[in-house]
């Protein structure tokens, strides 16, 4: 199980909080996500087929950018 925490600027209310968390959660092998507004990021716990690179794929096709240092 791998966990990480991806700073997303972007998020700033519970329509963002509802469309990230169900998409992120929608992929296989994500165990859970939890998107804290306050602090905009993104907690997740996941393991294979999923990869770091795929869930940041589907923040930003949700909409929202992932800077580089997150």
């Amino acid at each position: 199980m791998t966990e990480a925490t991806l700073r997303v600027p972007e998020i700033h209310c519970d329509h963002c909080k509802s469309s990230l968390e169900g998409a992120i959660g929608e992929l296989d092998g994500v165990s859970s996500v939890t998107v804290d507004i306050p602090t905009a990021t993104i907690a997740v716990a996941y393991d294979e087929p999923v990869t770091i690179e795929s869930i940041i794929a589907t923040i930003e096709g949700e909409g929202y950018e992932v800077p580089e240092n997150a």
